[in-house]
């Protein structure tokens, strides 16, 4: 079996069940990865090591998932050259706007890609984008995915028009 180019880290399990969905979509698009939980405040170290590692174990993507102050996506952009998209968690006390903004607001020279809050699925999509620069199989595959979504739509209208909203 071949090594995993994407990385799916987070500060925690409970971060899991908005990842899941980035691991989901690369499931579906055909791109290997390994998932597991980094704590920028936690596990120091064990962040440092697998941000100083990553490359050299063939990852091309990572995908970080934090909430709350949310250092993680912009402390592993800091030590890696690798592209990293954030992914802002939903906090109870702030509703993510906290995560978003710690994410985001990197300050030049340490970029991260940053999708909306709870964001995991476009996370995926954005990482497979990336993959799909170098990889014509993960370019079929993301053509055809968004060749679905198109179409899905446009059944839903056809739907709503032929049948009208209060039967819809």
């Amino acid at each position: 079996m071949k090594n995993p180019i994407v990385s799916i880290i987070m500060g925690s399990d409970s971060d899991l069940p908005i990842m899941k969905n980035a691991a989901e979509i690369l499931d579906k698009l055909g791109v290997l990865y390994e998932l597991t939980i980094v704590s920028a405040h936690r596990t120091p170290e064990r962040m440092f090591s697998f941000a100083k590692g990553a490359a050299d174990r063939g990852i091309k993507v990572i995908i970080a998932g934090a909430g709350g102050a949310a250092h993680l996506p912009g402390m592993v952009a800091s030590i890696t050259h690798i592209p990293v998209i954030g992914v802002p968690i939903k906090s109870k006390a702030l509703d993510g706007i906290d995560s978003l903004y710690s994410i985001v607001q990197m300050p030049s020279g340490v970029p991260v890609a940053t999708v909306g809050i709870n964001g995991g699925a476009n996370a995926g999509i954005l990482a497979a984008q990336i993959i799909s620069i170098v990889d014509e199989n993960v370019r079929k595959k993301l053509i055809n995915y968004k060749s679905n979504l198109t179409k899905a739509v446009e059944e839903k209208a056809k739907k709503l028009e032929e049948i009208g909203y209060k039967n819809y």
